[in-house]
């Protein structure tokens, strides 16, 4: 397994951006896609993100295309998740995972999981 650690959370003002970073400790860090997800107080976790071991397939939420970027920097054993246009509906705490293998948008099949990161946007 591997080891996670989000970090650019904050707050922020509608129409606003953040980037969000998630450190990867551990082995074989490329081989793993990686998923962001996010969960709002009183509603389940929802996936919002994925992204192949290689960074050329990618995979979104309808609610974030087109605003949302996945991307991941191997050598330095990083992804990266560039939020624009944020919204107030985008508040929630964001975690980072990671699996073997193919990117899938289930969460329940990433073993690794970081700790989370806070994004409050505001109207």
């Amino acid at each position: 397994q591997v080891q996670l650690v989000e970090s650019g959370g904050g707050l922020v003002q509608a129409g606003g951006s953040l980037r969000l970073s998630c450190a990867a400790s551990g082995r074989s860090f490329s081989s793993y896609a990686m998923g962001w997800f996010r969960q709002a107080p009183g509603k389940e976790r929802e996936f919002v993100a994925a992204i192949s071991w290689s960074g050329g397939n990618t995979y979104y939420a309808d609610s974030v295309k087109g605003r949302f970027t996945i991307s991941r920097d191997n050598a330095k054993n990083t992804v990266f998740l560039q939020m624009n246009s944020l919204k107030p509906e985008d508040t929630a705490a964001y975690y980072c995972a990671a699996r073997p293998g193919f990117p899938v948008l289930l969460g329940d099949e990433y073993p690794s999981w970081g700790q989370g990161t806070q994004v409050t946007v505001s109207s």
